[in-house]
């Protein structure tokens, strides 16, 4: 879920004697709170058009407690494919739900990503800390997406749109929901401990589909594929040339999760 670069909240009661007194007014139910856990293995580990890995397990707990959502993400590696990659990263994150209308909401979020494992001898970061703010708008069946993301241990932003559209598939009791991203991100620092920093930029965006399978009332089977792919991708060292990020590259990831809400 998260880019490791060197090479994821929170009155006065008076009447006459005569007179009946107004009944109190209830007090206002407290937010329902519910959690949802996930497992997902996934053939790629992809993040913002990078393969920071091969196959992983990534599980997660989420809670919900009315507008606000709290929640840990990981990933942990089951095929090493790229050298130094820290493993397991776990990352908190949150978020909460203003609503503006029907069709509206601002979500301010954030994403804490931690590395428990990372060699900082290599230029690694532990832990960095990752701010949000998206806008979710509704249209025609359509939910548009536009997010800023700052990260402020690697010093930049993020800038992306998400669109997704679902089908439904009444036949079997499920549906094809389909999802487009797009971003660009420019850091300017990304190598811990380096003097000068190094820097680094690129585009990337992402096309998926999901099925998803109902068990029972509580969990469901979720199938996944997407292609993704980072473009003009680069790093930069002091006053040194650029030099083309390896990892930003172009893969399909594949996806199969198991759901329980309770």
């Amino acid at each position: 879920m998260k880019n490791v670069l060197p090479i994821a909240v929170f009155g006065i009661l008076a009447c006459a004697p005569a007179q009946a007194q107004a009944p109190a007014a209830a007090p206002a139910a407290a937010p329902g709170i519910s959690f949802t856990a996930t497992a997902s293995v996934v053939s790629q580990y992809m993040f913002r058009g990078q393969r920071l890995n091969g196959a992983g397990f990534q599980p997660s707990v989420e809670m919900a407690a009315g507008s606000f959502t709290l929640g840990v993400w990981s990933n942990v590696v089951l095929d090493d494919k790229v050298a130094d990659s820290s493993d397991p990263e776990i990352d908190a994150y949150g978020s909460y739900t203003m609503t503006i209308n029907k069709d509206l909401a601002l979500v301010p979020g954030f994403t804490f990503y931690t590395y428990p494992r990372a060699p900082t001898n290599a230029g690694f970061y532990r832990s960095t800390f990752e701010p949000s703010v998206a806008l979710n708008y509704s249209i025609a069946g359509f939910k548009l997406t536009p997010k800023v993301y700052y990260d402020t241990v690697y010093k930049g932003a993020t800038y992306e749109l998400t669109a997704a559209y679902a089908v439904p598939l009444a036949g079997i009791g499920s549906e094809l929901g389909f999802s487009a991203v797009a971003g660009t991100y420019k850091l300017r620092d990304v190598a811990n401990g380096s003097t000068p920093s190094v820097k680094a930029w690129g585009d990337y965006w992402l096309v998926g589909v999901t099925m998803p399978f109902q068990l029972d009332k509580e969990s469901k089977i979720i199938l996944g594929y997407a292609y993704t792919e980072g473009r003009d991708a680069h790093l930069k060292h002091g006053n040194l040339a650029r030099t083309p990020n390896s990892l930003a590259v172009g893969r399909g990831v594949a996806s199969i999760s198991y759901s329980v809400s309770f």
